[in-house]
């Protein structure tokens, strides 16, 4: 036979609501017990995320100092080459010049020749 008991529907709710409050109670006691090893490992992971901050801040300082030394250097080196290609100008320059001056004196000395030649030449000629 059966428990009438056992099958009675109020007594199986009543079973099942205290059964879910002792579950609710027992999850409380122990959010209750691990609260300081929460707190705990709360503090750690925001000293860890800290730590971490810093750590990408000292890594962008770092890498904003080397591109700020690659940037003086390129402009050191751009510096150079442009001193070197306006130095290479002026000697071209000058080049050029000593050439056109050159010139102008072999036209002056072959001037002066030919006058020679013709002064010589009217002087046998008179």
């Amino acid at each position: 036979m059966r428990n009438v008991k056992d099958n009675d529907h109020t007594q199986r709710r009543t079973a099942a609501a205290d059964a879910i409050a002792a579950r609710l109670e027992a999850h409380r006691a122990a959010k209750e017990a691990a609260e300081p090893t929460r707190l705990a490992r709360e503090e750690e992971r925001l000293a860890a995320a800290v730590a971490k901050q810093e750590r990408r801040a000292a890594r962008e300082t770092e890498k904003r100092e080397a591109q700020d030394r690659l940037d003086a250097a390129a402009a050191l080196q751009e510096a150079e080459a442009a001193a070197a290609l306006k130095t290479e100008e002026a000697a071209r320059e000058q080049g050029q010049k000593d050439s056109v001056s050159r010139v102008i004196e072999d036209m002056a000395a072959q001037k002066a020749e030919r006058d020679r030649r013709y002064a010589n030449r009217k002087a046998r000629n008179k």
